[in-house]
C-alpha cells in the first residue's frame, strides 16, 4: 500500500484534503511516522503485522468510523486525550472557549472551578493546566466518561475533582468562581444536516437535546450557576448557533450581566459569557 493509494481509498467518504489527513495522522500516531517519512515512500516498508494493523485501520475508516475512536486518541489544545465510543469527541472550537476563560482567569489568583458535562475531560483538564491555582471540580452523567475523564487527568499530570451528577436533577450547592460547560445542543431536528460519522458513532446522550425544549440544559444550568456562583462569578457556555439569542435572554432573565458572545474560527455564534453580580 502507497501513501496515495491510502488518500485514494478514503475519497469515497471524504473530501481529498481531510482524506489526506486522516491518512497522515494514522500513520503518524500508530506508526510513528513524520511527513518525511510518508513523503519518501516508507509506508511500502511496513512490516506485515503494521501492514495487516492498517488494512483493519482502513476498513474502519471507509465505513466512516472516527479515527479518534479506532487509534483511541483525540487532539485537543496541543494534548492527547483518550477517547472511545460514548465520549463526544473533543472538537477544535471547544479549545477556543478554553482560551477565552483562561485568558478571563489568568493570573495567581485562586478560584474555584466546575465543568458540567465533562465527557472526555478535555475542558476541565486544560484549564487545570493552564490555571494552576485553581480547584477544578467536573461532572457528567455517564460514569463510562467520567472514568475516561480520570485516566486523561492521570495521563496529563492534572488534579481534577469528578463527579457523576445529573445537571437536570441535581440540588447541590457550592461557591463557584467559574462555571462552563458545552452542553447537548443540537436539536433532533437537525439531524438531515449532520455528518453520517457523527450520527453513527458519537454518543446522542452528548450531542441532542429535546425538540421541545432546545436550551433546556442552558436553562438548567444557568439555574445552578445564579444559585452557586459567588458575586463576580462568570459563566461561560458552548453554543448552539440555532438558539444562541435564547440562551442569552433565558441569562437576562435571571439577572445576569456583561453577556458577550463571541464566533468561532469558522464565523459561527458559538460561544457566550456572563457575569453574576
Amino acid at each position: 500500500m502507497t501513501y496515495e493509494t491510502l488518500c485514494h481509498r478514503l475519497t469515497t467518504c471524504y473530501d481529498a484534503g481531510e482524506a489526506k489527513a486522516l491518512v497522515r495522522w494514522v500513520l503518524d500516531v500508530r506508526f510513528g511516522m513524520s511527513l518525511t517519512d510518508i513523503l519518501c515512500g516508507k509506508v511500502t516498508h511496513l512490516s506485515a503485522d503494521d501492514q495487516a494493523e492498517l488494512e483493519k485501520i482502513m476498513q474502519r475508516l471507509e465505513k466512516g468510523e472516527p479515527v479518534q475512536y479506532i487509534i483511541g486518541v483525540a487532539d485537543f489544545a496541543g494534548r492527547q486525550f483518550q477517547v472511545a465510543p460514548g465520549v463526544l469527541i473533543p472538537r477544535p472550537e471547544t479549545a477556543e472557549l478554553c482560551e477565552w476563560i483562561i485568558s478571563s482567569e489568568k493570573g495567581d489568583k485562586k478560584c474555584h472551578l466546575l465543568d458540567i458535562g465533562t465527557g472526555s475531560g478535555c475542558i476541565a483538564i486544560t484549564l487545570a493546566a493552564a490555571l494552576p491555582q485553581a480547584q477544578v471540580a467536573a461532572w457528567d452523567i455517564s460514569a463510562d466518561a467520567l472514568r475516561i475523564a480520570e485516566r486523561n487527568a492521570k495521563a496529563l499530570g492534572v488534579q481534577v475533582t469528578f463527579e457523576q451528577h445529573d445537571i437536570l436533577h441535581t440540588s447541590l450547592h457550592d461557591a463557584y468562581d467559574v462555571i462552563v460547560s458545552n452542553p447537548p445542543y443540537i436539536k433532533p431536528s437537525e439531524r438531515d444536516g449532520m455528518a453520517k460519522n457523527v450520527l453513527d458513532y458519537e454518543p446522542q446522550i452528548a450531542l441532542f437535546a429535546p425538540d421541545d425544549n432546545p436550551i433546556i440544559f442552558y436553562q438548567k444550568i444557568a439555574d445552578f450557576a445564579w444559585q452557586n456562583l459567588n458575586n463576580e462569578g462568570l459563566l461561560f457556555f458552548e453554543l448552539n448557533p440555532l438558539t444562541a439569542e435564547a440562551v442569552g435572554e433565558y441569562l437576562r432573565q435571571l439577572g445576569f450581566s456583561d453577556i458577550e458572545c463571541r464566533q468561532d474560527a469558522f464565523g459561527k455564534l458559538r460561544f457566550l459569557k456572563a457575569k453574576k453580580i
